[in-house]
């Protein structure tokens, strides 16, 4: 019993009072301090109504421009042979984004800010300078996704990424959340215009149907090309920025424990439409591209709607183009304000959208500053130097993932952060085999940008000896009980009814009240291998691409 005794705090943690109030979603208000139970089905779908936002808007960013690149290559290069790996990124997706949406109705305060309290100056510094610059670079891809989309329509280019980024600036800055949450909603709303396309092109079920379920690898396929490919899809899959993206925006949109329910409905509509865009892409290019001559010889996006056009007519094209065009305007959005939140998080700047751009002006000087530096580069950039800027995306975005699901982890199952909401035994269990997965991938990702000849063979005994260790060390922990596993499930009605109670009124004291983390020899030791680790891969990287343009 003694381990479910929480204080209750007595001042809000909340870090800029804008974030407190009436949460004002796009179909709605629900006023602060209403927490009447909703007993009807009609009572509780208005509620889902104004709470949905946060994990669709997330999920849907995540199918940004790169999705649309990996997805549309997987399927014009392999078929559907690689769409069983959607599936098994599902709970990978929902267990990660569901921790944040803890943290952030739980604390009231962003991820980048617990980070620098909790780890010290160090990782906070290294996690917002690591999110910048990948956020940064991520936002370049997003235009060059703009100017393929308005090329494919015959839109002048310098006009269309012009009016493209002031329209993204000025969603943002009207002061008004409700109306940027609105323009982010119906660009979700747009993003369905990839099932018309599917339609159009009228893929074999059955053949998904075996896709989904059936793990395979394409016959003939060199095994190092079709492994990194996996661990792409899985790179645009699961972005750090989502981590920082969902908490802060939960925040500001003012969201309490109360309505954790609502917030998972939210967040399992976004993974559902999420898979269903990245299937649907997967499908209609595997049959669009299948028998031509430009199966397998994948190049961009753009080429993908010409290709849609030539199997299924313009109108096909058309929808791809406008559904990708969608896609990057949502991604910029998503991504600079992921930016803008963690910025004004770790500065203790004023960081809401609830405020007008002249209350929290270095808020939306970040933001606003993200999308033109973006738009500049790819209006003035060669080509080659935005395929670089591409493909430096991808391996670092594989490369930081882990350390972001580390520090994720830990705060999950820091009772003065978190309290009665820490995780239990089995979700640990769970997220730390996940994080030991990314590791894997994220050394093979490394390797291969080092040693691009690297074999298939390598990348097997790699995965086959860190998935032998791996299953070692997680027996080990399950069967000891011990090394930060999280709490023991609670029995009985009386325990969990007090538990249940505790949660709903229980929120993160202010961080300065907080006693220091335990920090144990181990964890120590992990932790420094893990910056260790992150400095060789990023600086080898770095080297690659310097090399690599230096080549060209």
């Amino acid at each position: 019993m003694s381990d479910l005794v929480f204080s209750d705090p007595v001042r809000s943690a909340v870090l800029d009072p804008a974030h407190l109030g009436d949460i004002e979603g796009a179909l709605g208000t629900i006023y602060q301090g209403d927490i009447s139970h909703r007993r009807s089905w009609l009572s509780r779908l208005r509620t889902l109504a104004v709470i949905a936002g946060p994990g669709l808007i997330v999920m849907v960013g995540d199918n940004d421009a790169g999705a649309f690149s990996t997805y549309s290559q997987a399927g014009q290069n392999y078929g559907t042979a690689l769409m069983w790996t959607l599936l098994l990124l599902a709970p990978v997706l929902y267990v990660n984004q569901e921790m944040v949406l803890r943290l952030g109705t739980v604390t009231g305060v962003g991820h980048a800010r617990l980070i620098l309290e909790r780890f010290g100056r160090f990782w906070g510094a290294f996690s917002v300078i690591d999110l910048f610059l990948l956020n940064g670079l991520t936002i370049v891809t997003e235009f060059i996704g703009i100017d393929l989309a308005l090329g494919y329509l015959g839109v002048p280019r310098p006009w269309g990424i012009v009016v493209a980024a002031g329209v993204i600036i000025a969603a943002a800055s009207t002061g008004s959340f409700r109306r940027f949450e609105r323009f982010s909603l119906a660009l979700c709303f747009f993003s369905l215009l990839l099932l018309p396309v599917f339609l159009i092109a009228h893929p074999p079920l059955g053949e998904i149907g075996r896709a989904l379920v059936v793990p395979a690898f394409p016959v003939g396929a060199k095994l190092s090309d079709v492994m990194l490919l996996v661990i792409a899809i899985v790179g645009t899959t699961i972005a750090p920025w989502q981590l920082f993206f969902q908490q802060s925006y939960v925040i500001d949109k003012r969201i309490t424990p109360h309505f954790m329910a609502y917030g998972k409905a939210d967040l399992l509509i976004g993974i559902g439409v999420v898979l269903i865009g990245a299937i649907a892409m997967m499908a209609f290019t595997a049959v669009a591209f299948q028998g031509t001559p430009g199966f397998g010889q994948f190049s961009d996006a753009g080429s993908v709607a010409a290709g849609m056009e030539a199997y299924a007519g313009r109108a096909a094209g058309v929808m791809f183009a406008l559904a990708l065009l969608d896609a990057s305007i949502i991604g910029a959005s998503a991504v600079s304000l992921s930016t803008a939140y963690a910025i004004g998080d770790v500065l203790a700047l004023r960081h809401s959208l609830h405020r007008k751009a002249t209350d929290a002006r270095g808020f939306y000087a970040v933001y606003a500053g993200l999308i033109a530096v973006a738009a500049c580069l790819v209006l003035f950039g060669n080509d080659t130097l935005l395929g670089l800027l591409t493909n430096a995306v991808q391996t670092l975005a594989g490369v930081l993932l882990p350390s972001a699901t580390v520090f994720l982890l830990l705060l999950c199952n820091d009772k003065a952060v978190l309290g009665p909401w820490v995780n239990g035994r089995w979700l640990n269990l769970f997220t730390g085999a996940v994080i030991w997965v990314l590791v894997m991938l994220s050394m093979i990702l490394t390797v291969a940008t080092v040693f691009t000849d690297i074999s298939g063979e390598t990348i097997l005994m790699i995965l086959g000896g860190g998935t032998a260790l791996g299953i070692v060390g997680f027996g080990a922990l399950a069967s000891a009980g011990r090394g930060g596993l999280g709490r023991r499930a609670t029995n009985g009605p009386v325990l969990q009814g007090h538990l249940r109670a505790m949660r709903m009124t229980w929120r993160m004291p202010p961080l300065e009240t907080l006693p220091p983390p335990r920090m144990s020899f181990s964890k120590r030791v992990w932790m420094g291998i893990l910056r260790a680790y992150l400095f060789a891969a990023v600086a080898l990287v770095i080297v690659k691409v310097v090399q690599i343009a230096a080549g060209q």
